[in-house]
């Protein structure tokens, strides 16, 4: 077994190589120069001749070397000055979190490495070292101390930062948490090394130097950086093999120093990433995203992680008895406040993930657990039954299917006899609401469509025509005979949901960068790093766009909870592993899935009919809507 010397003398020989490349590329930039003063020293001597020719070759050598001269000193300027772009994170200051800071210096002692200089939370199922110098003083290393030599001594880096996963922290315990982080802070041994250092920040500020000059928009005015980036893509390309060797090199020393700490529980935690990473995937996407979307924020997502392992830990026998493990010191005691820690990673979870403000505002309001229920799930089905009615209102005439024979329909129903459009104007409202005011004559009637009247006959043909009197409601018996009778409207009406939904996101996308621009990121605390903000958020969206059908189910879906809930006595809920979940008696149904699909891709509705008359919903009966 190779011991973490061997490891890091095979990283520093990488190292070196990487820095010879730099050397290679000064010594070409420096050659026309070189030449250019052996002409004039030889002219100067006597040694070379005197003619027109030793002249002109002269003139033409002293104009290249002041053009390479410049050229290389443009590119030292932008590799230096270039920032490179930092892992978004909340700083944990030493104040905020002693006991974390003591773990960390501890486990520092026992690998005999250096310890890192400060600690960040990243809102991803991930640890690792980030060096963040070459944002502080450039490519060039860092300033020299007060008492340091100023002579030929070679300076000790600065040792990095050390980013945790905000999930680790409520999920594991102390001992766990510190076996997991063995390996990562074994990494500011090899760190420290001056060479190691050195090929890092010039690697870093070569990248740094690209994605400035791929920032570069006017082609004339921006001529040089597209001259450094590509200069530095040269250098990259040049010693990318030799850096690649180094860090794997570097891990791999960490990793055998890391073996003589905490070997057993290592393994324990390694289980433990697994799961977290698990439970986190779907408390981000079944969850968080929901209320995002709705312009609300989770403010406890870190704690919402150990309800949901604890619920995936019973569901599933291969994580039986983590559970067992809550009896332990949470690591994140380790924190003095860990609930306005976990507030700062939510919000930058939302920030990343889906491109909501850095900051909380009137649209972009944070929401406890307590509440999730109420103003996510119930809003979020309403809003979906009302965009679904919307669009149904909306639609032409003559592109729904004429109203069912009266027999299937109730007898004393007046929804039977009624037109297909203009039920969603309508609602049922609530004792707060205002009476609906009857329209004027130069107002669109109920039944025609404000914004899109181009859809409906001409006016002229309905000009003599009777208009029907408005529906009572936005009923679910309205969507189920409107997709049982013809499959052409529900395409249709899928088709028109996946637009409007498409241009909801736009409006809301442009809205958002609107906001960030005049925001500063730094009011709550976050490192972000150039070209983060800029270049568009969200920087990890979390689901791909979903299909016409996929939407028309779940607004489907939508309808039928408001109806059970308006008319059944059934209730919103939480299921930490699924989202949205309809409470029937306390209990979740989970059952409505392949009753919706059935009516939505084969417009079969008895399974569905079937299940709203077990549950006791009403579908003739309106529901509210938002």
């Amino acid at each position: 077994m190779a011991s973490p010397e061997t490891g890091v003398l095979a990283a520093r020989a990488r190292a070196l190589a990487v820095l010879r490349i730099r050397s290679s590329a000064l010594a070409v930039a420096l050659l026309p120069a070189a030449v250019a003063v052996v002409l004039l020293a030889g002219r100067v001597t006597g040694h070379l001749g005197a003619g027109t020719g030793w002249d002109l070759a002269r003139w033409i050598t002293g104009g290249l070397a002041v053009l390479s001269l410049l050229l290389a000193a443009l590119v030292a300027v932008v590799v230096a000055r270039a920032r490179p772009a930092l892992s978004p994170s909340v700083p944990i200051s030493e104040k905020s979190a002693p006991d974390l800071y003591r773990l960390v210096r501890d486990l520092a002692d026992r690998l005999e490495v250096p310890a890192p200089s400060a600690i960040a939370l990243t809102p991803d199922c991930d640890s690792w070292l980030e060096d963040r110098t070459h944002r502080a003083h450039g490519a060039h290393g860092p300033p020299r101390r007060s008492g340091e030599p100023a002579g030929g001594e070679r300076r000790v880096p600065e040792a990095p930062v050390l980013v945790i996963g905000s999930p680790f922290l409520w999920w594991m315990r102390v001992a766990e948490l510190r076996a997991l982080l063995a390996p990562v802070v074994a990494g500011t041994g090899p760190s420290a090394h001056p060479d190691i250092a050195a090929a890092r920040r010039f690697i870093r500020g070569l990248d740094a130097a690209v994605a400035v000059a791929a920032r570069a928009r006017r082609p004339l005015r921006d001529l040089p950086l597209r001259f450094v980036g590509r200069v530095a893509r040269l250098l990259l390309r040049a010693g990318r093999e030799h850096a690649t060797i180094m860090e794997r090199a570097v891990a791999a020393a960490a990793s055998e120093r890391a073996q003589t700490v905490d070997y057993g529980l290592r393994i324990v935690a390694q289980e433990q990433v697994g799961l977290a990473y698990a439970g986190w995937d779907r408390l981000l996407t079944r969850v968080a995203l929901p209320a995002w979307r709705m312009g609300r924020w989770p403010s406890r997502l870190d704690a919402g992680v150990v309800s949901a392992l604890t619920e995936l830990s019973r569901r599933d026998r291969l994580a039986d008895g983590f559970a067992s493990r809550l009896g332990e010191r949470p690591a994140c005691d380790l924190l003095e406040e860990p609930g306005a820690i976990d507030r700062a990673a939510s919000l930058l979870a939302a920030r990343l993930f889906h491109g909501g403000p850095s900051e909380p505002g009137p649209d972009w309001s944070p929401v406890g657990w307590n509440q999730y229920p109420e103003e996510v799930v119930d809003r979020k089905w309403r809003l979906e039954a009302a965009r679904l009615h919307r669009v149904l209102d909306n639609l032409p005439a003559t592109a729904l299917p004429a109203a069912p024979p009266a027999a299937a329909a109730p007898a004393q129903d007046p929804a039977a006899t009624a037109p297909p459009l203009s039920y969603a104007r309508t609602a049922a409202r609530t004792p707060g609401d205002r009476p609906a005011e009857r329209p004027s004559a130069d107002e669109p009637s109920p039944g025609q469509p404000a914004d899109e009247s181009s859809l409906g006959p001409p006016a002229a043909d309905r000009h003599d025509e009777q208009q029907p009197a408005p529906a009572p409601g936005p009923t679910l018996a309205r969507v189920i005979d409107r997709l049982t009778h013809d499959e052409r409207a529900g395409d249709l009406v899928a088709a028109r949901l996946g637009a409007e939904v498409e241009r909801e996101e736009r409006e809301e996308a442009a809205r958002q960068a609107a906001c960030g621009t005049s925001q500063q990121d730094a009011a709550i605390g976050v490192a972000w790093g150039d070209g983060m903000a800029e270049g568009g958020l969200p920087l990890f969206p979390l689901q791909p766009p979903r299909t016409g059908r996929e939407l028309l189910a779940d607004h489907v879906t939508a309808m039928v909870c408001c109806a059970a809930v308006d008319t059944a006595g059934a209730a919103p809920g939480l299921d930490w592993l699924d989202g949205p979940a309809l409470l029937v008696d306390g209990a979740r149904r989970a059952d409505l899935g392949r009753p919706v699909l059935s009516l939505v891709d084969d417009g079969d509705a008895e399974p569905l009919r079937g299940w709203l008359t077990t549950i006791g919903v009403r579908p003739e009966k309106p529901v509210r809507l938002v």
